[in-house]
C-alpha cells in the first residue's frame, strides 16, 4: 500500500484540481481522513483475520461499496444542514476520495490485491502495472524499504498530482472572466 501521506496528498491533489471554487476547511479534512481511512483494516491482522479475507486487510474496507457508504455517512454527519444539492456534491466527493485509496493500493508491487467489488467478490485486483512499491508496516517504515517506498511515491504519485495542481492553477489563471 501507499503510506497514509501519499494517499492524503493524492485525495487533496484531486480535490485541489476538481473543485473550481474555495471549500471549507471542514471539506479538506474529511478529504484527507477518507482517503486514509480504508487502511484502519490493518487492525484486522492484530485480532487474526486472515489477510486474505473479505474482512482482512485489502478487503471490504477497500471496496466501491465501503467508499459509497463512507461518503454517505460523513456527508451525513458533517453537512446534515446542508441543502439537498450541496449535500449530494459532498457525498460523491467524499465517497471518491475513499475510492482514490484502493485504487492507489492496486498500483503497489506487492500484497494480494484489492477486493474492490466487495462483498459482492472476494476477487481480488491490481492494476496490470504496478510501480509504486507497497510500504513496510509497522516499524518496518523507518527503514531502506520505507525510504525506497517514500522516493517511489513520490516519483509516481506525489510528482504527478503537484503537476497536476500546478497545471489546473495555471489554467485557472489564464481563464477568462
Amino acid at each position: 500500500m501507499p503510506t497514509v501521506f501519499t494517499h492524503a496528498v493524492v485525495a487533496l491533489g484531486a480535490a485541489r484540481v476538481l473543485h473550481a471554487r474555495p471549500q471549507p476547511r471542514r471539506l479538506w479534512l474529511l478529504t484527507a481522513l477518507c482517503a486514509i481511512l480504508p487502511d484502519f483494516d490493518a487492525v484486522t491482522f492484530k485480532l487474526g483475520i486472515p489477510y486474505a479475507s473479505m474482512w482482512g486487510h485489502r478487503g471490504f474496507t477497500h471496496s466501491v461499496a465501503f467508499a459509497l457508504l463512507t461518503g454517505l455517512v460523513v456527508a451525513g454527519i458533517g453537512w446534515r444542514q446542508a441543502p439537498r444539492s450541496q449535500w449530494w456534491q459532498r457525498a460523491g466527493w467524499l465517497a471518491l476520495a475513499t475510492l482514490s485509496h484502493p485504487l492507489l493500493d492496486m498500483l503497489t508491487n506487492g500484497g494480494l490485491g484489492v477486493a474492490l467489488w466487495a462483498p459482492l467478490s472476494a476477487e481480488r485486483y491490481f492494476f496490470p502495472v504496478h510501480p509504486v512499491r507497497v510500504s513496510p508496516i509497522g516499524g518496518g517504515f523507518f527503514s531502506a524499504r520505507g525510504v525506497a517506498t517514500m522516493l517511489s511515491e513520490f516519483t509516481w504519485l506525489w510528482l504527478p498530482t503537484a503537476l497536476a495542481v500546478v497545471v489546473a492553477r495555471l489554467a485557472k489563471k489564464r481563464k477568462p472572466g
